[in-house]
């Protein structure tokens, strides 16, 4: 235990503000996002320093700050990829960022992955900071019936949340999506 702290937290002088994180979540669906998007990282946040600290802004229930390790620890085998805007942002951008963050702060989990402001999920958090703050679109929004929907764990998923009716067109970002846009570079990757 003493050798993973001391690896978060030499991996954590790394970070800086605005910095993407993703992570294969353990909470109860990211077995269906997975399997819907092809891809193990199924949960982003953004990296913000408070006091010196680092903490990951995040969508879960409620949207918050939730500190680094603390984030980490909750993903699968402590493994965490940092990616980073290859052009940066600048001040003023970050300012802007945390700005909307105060805003978001201890809105719900939107469950049903909808796009608006009234709930949040990790990606459409992500994806809307950026886009807002810097005007940047990070990833493609995809209609649902573009994923993987027929994995018995995304059926079961769909079911239990749309009883159903599955909104197929309904437009979303995937943390995958966002995780693939060209202008993010991986800083690192632990372990």
């Amino acid at each position: 235990m003493l050798v993973l702290l001391f690896g978060i937290s030499a991996f954590s002088q790394q970070l800086v503000d605005g910095d993407l994180v993703f992570h294969r979540s353990q909470s109860s669906q990211a077995t269906a996002i997975a399997a819907a998007t092809g891809s193990e990282y199924t949960h982003v946040g953004v990296v913000f320093h408070e006091r010196g600290s680092p903490m990951v802004f995040e969508a879960v229930e409620p949207v918050k700050m939730t500190p680094y390790a603390e984030w980490v620890r909750r993903g699968k085998d402590g493994h965490v990829v940092v990616k980073r805007l290859q052009s940066g942002l600048s001040d003023e951008v970050l300012a802007e960022m945390a700005t909307i963050r105060e805003k978001w702060l201890g809105l719900h989990y939107d469950v049903m992955f909808q796009w608006s402001d009234d709930k949040l999920y990790c990606s459409e958090l992500a994806w809307k900071l950026y886009d807002r703050a810097a005007g940047i679109q990070l990833g493609e929004l995809k209609p649902l019936g573009e994923f993987e929907l027929a994995d018995p764990a995304v059926q079961a998923l769909l079911l239990k949340r749309t009883g159903g009716a599955i909104p197929k067109d309904q437009r979303l970002i995937s943390p995958a999506e966002m995780m693939a846009d060209p202008r993010l570079v991986e800083v690192s990757s632990q372990p």
